[in-house]
């Protein structure tokens, strides 16, 4: 099946409106997103117990294991949907939706249950101690023994949508669940409420990733007679060659994203030696350096359906014209928010908390994030081309070179030389390297692409 209009705004609108028709609404439900996660840390903090702020941080790592699946079904079926799409090739349009849709279901079943059986290992493993494990506990219990099918289902259908060129419907799905966790929030996690801290959080993620994952249902089932998406259970029987291309991409995205998790816990584990005060500073300094990060985070993934038609179709020039006006955009406005976050780190983390300690910690840990926000941008872009082109591999090797060679060692060399301080600023001194390989690479892939 053609539509005439995704044909027109992969093909033919100029690329400065293909960009912003594509990334906007993704942006906009990445700060969304990230707004909802910031939620939980303010309405924790509210409370003023340090356990329950350290409960949501040490969470992190679990939820974040989420976009394994996410990536690997979310990322591998999309940028296969959208090559096929340049190609013309529907059936495996709608085989490659219906591989992500009902192995990302299978998943998140998979991962209730593992996490369920093994809770109290993961716990020691996450850095949980006596005071702060039986809220981590409560907050996990919803988000993932619970939430894990909705959570992972919700984000793997926002990215089916916006495989399509659909990407107004796909943030308006994952902002609505968004949208009811900030409203949510407060009523089950503040004394007024329910008063249930950090478990209220939880409570909240869950029902909110439900009612997206009806929404992106209800879309569906009104779209059926023209939509690209299949969920259809017939469907569900893809070539082999389709399902080794999904997972050339999908399976170094789902590595990329377990290497973030085991550096998080890494991060984790330092820094809670030094008492709940510098967990939860970093936690808070974390989430509010996410706001910009989701950003860039947001362009390089709403500009992956246009990098993949594109390169599908052989029209190289409109995709590395895409990606130059993607990257003067995405690197001018994060060296612009890295001078603001350095010069008011303070005030930042004073939103969350006014617990002296952790506004102290949290102001030197938000210098050392938010200096690597320019070089995170070039990372970001530069891994989504790779996975739009189905360049699967080089994608995994920048995610190695990012945590095992880089990242990783230099957590454990920074806190050696500057205890504590050092840790906020490994990102950086990754991100640096990562960035100028970056450059490096792409400039040689455009120009065998000449």
């Amino acid at each position: 099946m053609e539509d005439e209009q995704k044909v027109v705004l992969f093909e033919k609108t100029p690329i400065p409106k293909a960009v912003l028709i594509m990334s906007v609404p993704t942006i906009v439900s990445s700060l969304v997103m990230v707004i909802y996660n910031l939620a939980d840390t303010y309405f924790v903090g509210m409370v003023n117990d340090p356990i329950q702020n350290a409960a949501v941080a040490l969470a992190a790592p679990v939820l974040l294991a989420f976009n394994a699946v996410n990536n690997l079904f979310g990322i591998g079926s999309s940028s296969m949907m959208s090559r096929a799409l340049g190609s013309k090739d529907y059936d495996t349009v709608y085989r490659s939706s219906a591989f992500g849709f009902y192995c990302s279901l299978f998943c998140g079943v998979i991962f209730s249950l593992l996490f369920t059986v093994f809770r109290q290992p993961l716990f020691l493993i996450l850095g949980a101690d006596a005071k702060t494990v039986a809220a981590t506990g409560e907050y996990l219990k919803w988000t993932v023994t619970c939430g894990a099918v909705p959570a992972i289902l919700n984000v793997v259908l926002a990215y089916l949508v916006r495989a399509e060129g659909a990407s107004f419907h796909a943030s308006v799905g994952t902002m609505s669940g968004c949208l009811l966790n900030i409203v949510l929030d407060p009523i089950f996690i503040l004394p007024w409420g329910l008063n249930m801290g950090a478990a209220g959080a939880g409570l909240a993620t869950f029902l909110s990733n439900c009612v997206a994952c009806l929404y992106f249902l209800a879309l569906l089932y009104r779209k059926r007679e023209n939509t690209c998406v299949c969920i259809r259970p017939s469907m569900f029987r893809p070539k082999l060659s389709t399902v080794v291309s999904i997972c050339g991409v999908g399976v170094p995205a789902a590595i990329q994203n377990l290497l973030n998790v085991t550096g998080m816990t890494v991060l984790n584990n330092f820094t809670s030696s030094y008492g709940s005060d510098a967990v939860a500073a970093m936690g808070i300094a974390q989430k509010i350096n996410m706001v910009p990060m989701y950003i860039a985070l947001g362009l390089s993934q709403g500009i992956m359906p246009l990098i993949s038609y594109n390169y599908a179709s052989g029209n190289r020039d409109r995709m590395k014209n895409t990606f130059r006006f993607s990257s003067r955009i995405s690197i001018s406005f994060l060296l612009l928010i890295t001078f603001c976050y350095y010069s008011g780190s303070e005030f930042f983390i004073r939103l969350f908390m006014r617990n002296e300690s952790i506004i102290a910690y949290g102001s030197s840990f938000l210098h050392g994030l938010c200096l690597a926000l320019p070089f995170l941008c070039m990372d970001f872009l530069a891994v989504g081309v790779f996975q739009a082109c189905g360049m699967g591999r080089k994608s995994l090797v920048f995610a190695v070179l990012r945590k095992i060679v880089l990242e990783i060692p230099a957590l454990y060399i920074l806190n050696f030389l500057f205890p504590l301080y050092g840790l906020a600023f490994a990102q950086l001194a990754a991100e640096a390297v990562l960035a100028t390989a970056a450059v490096l690479v792409l400039v040689r892939l455009f120009r065998k692409l000449t």
